[in-house]
């Protein structure tokens, strides 16, 4: 599985037009988001007049520098860090997208994914619209210009809502104002809270730790706030939320010190690796993790089994995520190059090891290979997820069904072709057990093969957010 996207925006209060603190703040908080993606990055600051971005390929470091960020002055400003899952690698689909319009500018950052993207640009296509991306961001910006020519900002991102379906949180700026927006399932996290006299809007709450912020709260599924200076307001978009949350960023995805949802990541990580030792106790000398996922479940589990934590693999953190080596033995070498055995460690000794997934099979079957040519006399996978057993098509770059090995493998198949001694997957009972939630405030269709939404060709769990419910903005 690859990461998402990352998406910031800040404004601060309007006696500083001419600062380029926006943009240093922004570097900062999607250089605290980079492990959301590392393909691309960009920003852009408004500074009341006409927007001005850098964008490129790449890290975060790689792209900006101390000269270029200067230039970008303005007291508001929107970032983004991408991995592709709608549109390929290329610079045109760089984010923030920037658009004109008679009233002034438009700037999105998304993060997540549309269901009906292919359906809208081609509708906006006949309308005349032309496109420089392959991107759903753009559509959605698209649908957003041609809004605000007829109705005020508000009204506009409802209308645009009404016609989305799949996954989104957007930072947003039309001209002067900040836009936080999250779909009616609220699959994608986003929060905001207070930074240098202002706010900020961020896909994880460490950004704000790093900007020395204060969280306020989540932004609400179904939620639109307009941040103006150092005030903002809410207006919830249809008549209640209907959360749908991605289980997987509590899994995989997310930093374990954010706070997501109001929970914090590495508590329920740790929860699921208790949960984890409770449904699959096995006889053991050391618990080990997959770095870097799987070490706060391995931690969990250590505890609730009593059996001793020690790391068996180093993570070499200087490798890039996207290199690509052909052949076999190329592959192999890769995984060395990326992991590493502590043979001490390891050898003679029972091994559970701890992984968030297996999605595959291919890394899991490399690693254990690995710990086993080190010398462990047993190896007992364990893992903090059930089993994938279907795609995502709500954000996360995931393997097709034909590809992912528990779809049409047997957990005692799975075994063998890992070679692991045994193989445990969490049970979706226990992982509900772990976020201290109920199954349908979660999105589990990887898991269960049913999806909060209507996908053609898929089973929906009738838990349909209607276009009918977006009635008149709520203010608070």
């Amino acid at each position: 599985m690859k990461e998402e996207c990352g998406v910031a925006g800040i404004i601060l209060p309007g006696d500083r037009p001419q600062s380029n603190t926006v943009a240093f703040k922004l570097y900062y908080a999607l250089y605290a988001l980079q492990h959301r993606g590392q393909e691309s990055t960009g920003i852009t600051v408004h500074d009341g007049k006409s927007p001005k971005s850098i964008k490129g390929m790449g890290l975060v470091p790689d792209v900006y520098n101390k000269d270029s960020l200067g230039r970008l002055i303005g007291n508001i400003g929107v970032g983004h860090v991408r991995y592709s899952t709608t549109g390929g690698s290329k610079l045109e689909n760089c984010q923030p997208f920037i658009l004109k319009f008679k009233g002034g500018t438009v700037a999105i950052a998304h993060n997540g994914n549309l269901i009906n993207a292919k359906a809208l640009k081609d509708e906006l296509e006949c309308e005349g619209r032309i496109f420089v991306s392959d991107s759903d961001t753009e559509v959605i910006g698209h649908l957003l210009v041609k809004e605000l020519i007829k109705h005020e900002p508000v009204e506009s991102i409802r209308n645009v809502m009404r016609k989305l379906v799949g996954s989104y949180s957007l930072a947003i700026y039309i001209n002067s104002a900040l836009y936080a927006v999250r779909d009616p399932f609220g699959f994608k996290p986003l929060c905001f809270g207070e930074v240098d006299g202002g706010h900020a809007v961020v896909s994880e709450s460490v950004a704000l730790d790093t900007l020395n912020g204060t969280l306020t709260r989540d932004v609400r599924p179904g939620e639109v706030i307009v941040f103006n200076g150092s005030s903002f307001e809410s207006h919830q978009i249809g008549n209640e939320p209907h959360p749908a949350h991605c289980v997987f960023e509590f899994i995989y995805f997310a930093r374990p010190d954010s706070v997501i949802d109001g929970k914090l990541v590495y508590k329920v990580r740790e929860s699921i690796g208790r949960e984890l030792a409770r449904e699959h106790q096995v006889e053991a000398d050391i618990i080990s993790p997959v770095p870097d996922s799987g070490i706060t479940s391995a931690i969990g589990y250590a505890r609730e089994s009593g059996t001793k934590y020690l790391e068996g693999l180093m993570k070499n953190r200087y490798i890039g995520r996207t290199f690509i080596l052909p052949g076999q033995e190329l592959r192999e070498t890769a995984v060395r190059l990326k992991m590493n055995t502590i043979q001490d460690n390891i050898k003679g000794k029972r091994v559970v090891l701890v992984d968030d997934s297996i999605v595959r099979g291919t890394t899991s079957r490399r690693i254990i290979d690995m710990i086993r040519k080190a010398g462990a006399s047993e190896i007992h996978a364990r893992v903090g997820s059930p089993a994938i057993i279907a795609p995502c098509y709500l954000g996360i770059d995931m393997a097709t069904r034909q590809e992912l090995i528990a779809s049409y493998k047997s957990i005692k198949e799975v075994e063998s072709l890992i070679n692991a001694d045994s193989l445990g997957y969490l049970s979706i009972e226990g992982l509900m057990r772990a976020l201290e939630c109920n199954k349908n405030d979660m999105c589990v269709g990887c898991l269960t093969g049913e999806y909060p939404v209507e996908i053609p060709g898929e089973n929906c769990r009738k838990k349909q957010t209607h276009l009918d419910d977006f009635n008149k903005p709520k203010i608070s």
